[in-house]
């Protein structure tokens, strides 16, 4: 990992631009992505990253918006699974916010992989995590598009919109966290990085934006996120938990497992079912999950 000194102006200056089916599984040691292909169909992986974040959208079209890199130590992996995938280029990276489980492997992934364009809210961090995206984005000769609601990733032939970070939040690092909303014919997916309740009831100010088919559950099945308000808004029938096995901080929560199941949505975790895919022909979603 380089450790090299950004001074605040380059940080300032990169920041202004502005019938459900079972799920299959297959063993760590067979592991097999599919194939990259132009189809009807969008295709999103979560991928296991342990302690923390990481998506990858490819559409019917073959563009690909990752959302997260994982922590620092995830970042080759991350590649990895991208090459598997046939990822040549990316044509928008998504930081959430700045947490190191989201960003830490994303100057890895930005250097190895020709990226067109960079998402982050407007909040900066004094990390060297931090530090190392922003020197990554810089190298790559780009600016970073700063997040907020109504933002549109310019995509063919699905809508992706941002709809939060709503307001400002000064140091509340998760509450800044991009939340996008992604909609493919009938069916939609809602990422949600770290938003807690603070950022929810925001959202909340606008429910109709919110209901979805498939939700990425907020910081990992925090019980500071996913209120019983919000799921109630954004009713999804299924929801992708992404936490690290047997994680210090307990998650997900039993309270978020159980709220979820009372209201009939269908969970899937990477920390016991490894990497899911989620794939949408715009009308219906199957799942897969690979260890």
């Amino acid at each position: 990992m380089r450790k090299l000194y950004i001074t605040l102006g380059l940080i300032l200056s990169l920041l202004v631009a502005c019938s459900p089916s079972l799920p299959t599984s297959t063993t760590a040691a067979s592991q097999q992505f599919p194939e990259e292909d132009v189809s009807d169909s969008i295709h999103v992986f979560f991928l296991d990253v342990g302690q923390g974040d990481s998506t990858l959208i490819r559409t019917p079209k073959g563009q690909h918006v990752l959302i997260d890199g994982g922590d620092n130590h995830k970042g080759d992996e991350v590649v990895d699974y991208l090459k598997q995938l046939g990822v040549k280029s990316l044509d928008a990276v998504i930081a959430t916010h700045p947490d190191a489980d989201h960003i830490g492997g994303l100057d890895i992934v930005i250097d190895a992989i020709p990226t067109k364009s960079v998402y982050a809210p407007r909040v900066s961090h004094t990390t060297q995590t931090y530090k190392d995206f922003l020197l990554a984005v810089k190298n790559r000769d780009l600016k970073i598009k700063a997040t907020k609601a109504g933002l549109e990733i310019p995509l063919d032939g699905v809508n992706a919109k941002f709809i939060a970070p709503v307001g400002e939040y000064g140091k509340d690092l998760n509450a800044w966290s991009a939340v996008l909303k992604v909609t493919y014919k009938d069916t939609s997916f809602l990422f949600t990085g770290d938003a807690e309740t603070r950022s929810e009831a925001d959202m909340l100010k606008s429910p109709e934006l919110l209901q979805v088919d498939v939700l990425k559950v907020g910081h990992h099945g925090s019980d500071t996120s996913t209120s019983q308000e919000f799921l109630n808004a954004v009713k999804p029938r299924y929801a992708v938990i992404s936490a690290g096995k047997d994680n210090k901080y307990g998650h997900p929560k039993s309270v978020i497992i159980n709220r979820l199941k009372k209201s009939k949505v269908t969970v899937y975790r990477t920390d016991t079912q490894g990497t899911i895919t989620a794939v949408s022909d715009g009308t219906k979603i199957k799942f897969e999950t690979m260890r």
